[in-house]
């Protein structure tokens, strides 16, 4: 459940930076017109992704167990995935996110084009939004009965509006870039951890060969049935009994993404 409050306190923090940008050049222009385009694109932008969460459970309300065990397997590696792109994408566009979106304002002013601004504000919405719906659908394949798993999805709103404000501070204690960076490496344990999700149901479903079950088993040291052992198992992918192919595919995972960083740095 905790994971599930990090995502929605993420995405919209992430949501409230795109529509907080935009609203300060409108309103420093004094395009009060353009103000209604913006909300407007903020809400079919929340349309688009209300729409794709409908989708998605329909599509799995008509699905055999069967069936229904192989989206959940594509949901979550999914998720996993995403999750991956969003932190590589914020770090090559974060610097520069306000220039581009202020530049796509201006050029929809010049043209007198504010359905073109509203086309902007919603596809922007709606990627952090879809975003979120994906990674809540894959967290919650398992805990979605559990009522806290819900009420983690308003509160994850409210604490990224006291984010959201004391970022606007220009705090010396919580800047955006310290946002970014703390926030980054929680994503990709996360990610991981979807990662090791996905890898334990393909292994269920035969789809992937255990090689050798378990490796070790440090349940005595740390089980991952415990109060501490269960939050790093869904918040980092930890396993006391892993199989040989969930240590290959956790590996992987992270020689991929630290290389990837690297590469991108330079």
């Amino acid at each position: 459940m905790g994971n599930a409050l990090f995502i929605v306190w993420r995405e919209t923090v992430e949501a409230m930076l795109v529509v907080g940008i935009l609203h300060s050049w409108l309103k420093q222009n004094g395009h009060s017109t353009g103000m209604r385009f913006l909300w407007g694109g903020v809400a079919a932008g929340v349309g688009l992704a209300i729409l794709l969460a409908f989708t998605i459970v329909g599509i799995a309300d008509v699905l055999s167990d069967t069936g229904l065990e192989y989206f959940q397997l594509g949901m979550v590696a999914t998720a996993a995935l995403l999750i991956v792109q969003m932190v590589f994408w914020m770090r090559a566009h974060g610097r520069k996110l306000k220039r581009e979106l202020e530049s796509s304002l201006a050029q929809a002013q010049q043209q007198a084009n504010w359905w073109g601004m509203l086309v902007v504000v919603a596809l922007a919405v709606a990627r952090e939004s879809s975003e979120a719906v994906v990674f809540l659908y894959g967290l919650g394949t398992g805990e979605g009965g559990n009522p806290l798993f819900w009420l983690m999805l308003p509160l994850g709103v409210v604490l990224a509006w006291g984010t959201f404000w004391l970022l606007q501070q220009s705090s010396r204690i919580l800047t955006w870039q310290r946002f970014f960076r703390i926030s980054e490496v929680l994503l990709l344990l996360l990610a991981a951890s979807l990662l090791v999700n996905a890898c334990e149901r393909a292994i269920n479903l035969d789809l992937l060969p255990a090689l050798l079950d378990p490796v070790w088993d440090s349940s005595e040291l740390l089980s991952d049935n415990g109060s501490i052992g269960g939050f790093l198992g869904t918040f980092t992918g930890y396993r006391a009994q892993p199989s040989l192919s969930m240590v290959l595919v956790y590996g992987l995972f992270w020689s991929s993404v630290l290389f990837g960083l690297r590469r991108q740095q330079r």
